[in-house]
């Protein structure tokens, strides 16, 4: 297994990719992604939330876009660069992010995360006191245009989803959870967490009062696990939230976690 984490060391592929007087809603003068992981096949970053994955309809920049000109711009590529989306996170959300370099890493990882076989885990701030040490979410999940909700039960358009989280700690009415989740849901943890009564902050579609800036919520992609594409091994990579508000309360927690998640 090879681990990478930024809170833990300097990284061996390090760097970070900037982009000045980014547009709305990300509310900064500069952009910038940063490097995680990288090799011939496979690129990590860290996304912040706010920030698109892909293209949509606002034409706002996005994370692929600012990977392709990373690389044309570092190895000085003639022409369009590839780089493959193999999976997505939300707008809102922040964290891990993978994307392929070469067709055959693409086509591999597509693979991996359409059989369910990497390995995720989400830390999130909920709204709420959640008792117990963790448990297991099982509802049924049904989709609407874009938002999705629980219902009682199963429907020809509900569909199962599961999730494990796990109580890390807590201050005065929130609650700081690792999540991992079984399915792959449209919106999945934000609706179930929700569908428990403890919304994830900032999260008002699902459930929030208050919101954060950068349309952010308290959501963020700490850990991914793939196998490599061409090498028999896992690359695992991880990177710790922003520290702040409302993950900085939570530091000394999250600081511990991640110096003992390998």
């Amino acid at each position: 297994m090879v681990s990478f984490c930024p809170l833990l060391g300097p990284l061996a592929w390090g760097g970070r990719v900037s982009i000045v007087n980014a547009p709305s809603p990300v509310n900064r003068m500069t952009l910038q992604l940063d490097i995680l992981y990288e090799d011939n096949h496979l690129l990590a970053v860290l996304k912040p939330a706010g920030l698109l994955t892909q293209g949509d309809r606002t034409g706002d920049i996005t994370a692929l876009a600012m990977v392709k000109s990373y690389l044309k711009e570092k190895y000085r590529k003639p022409g369009n660069v590839f780089v493959g989306l193999v999976h997505r996170i939300d707008r809102p959300v922040s964290g891990v992010l993978f994307f392929a370099r070469t067709s055959k890493a693409a086509s591999r990882l597509a693979k991996e995360f359409h059989a369910r076989r990497v390995e995720k885990a989400y830390l999130a701030v909920v709204i709420g006191r959640v008792d117990g040490p963790g448990g297991e979410v099982v509802s049924w999940i049904e989709r609407d245009h874009k938002r999705s909700r629980t219902v009682a039960r199963p429907s020809a358009r509900a569909k199962q989803a599961a999730m494990v989280y796990r109580v890390l700690g807590r201050r005065g009415g929130f609650t700081l959870l690792e999540l991992k989740p079984g399915t792959g849901r449209h919106h999945q943890l934000r609706v179930q967490l929700a569908g428990i009564s403890h919304p994830i902050v900032g999260d008002m579609k699902y459930g929030a009062d208050d919101p954060l800036p950068d349309k952010a919520i308290a959501l963020h992609a700490a850990r991914l696990s793939v196998k490599h594409p061409t090498r028999d091994e896992t690359v695992t990579v991880e990177a710790p939230p922003p520290m702040t508000a409302p993950w900085q309360p939570f530091r000394s927690t999250i600081d511990s976690y991640f110096a003992t998640s390998g």
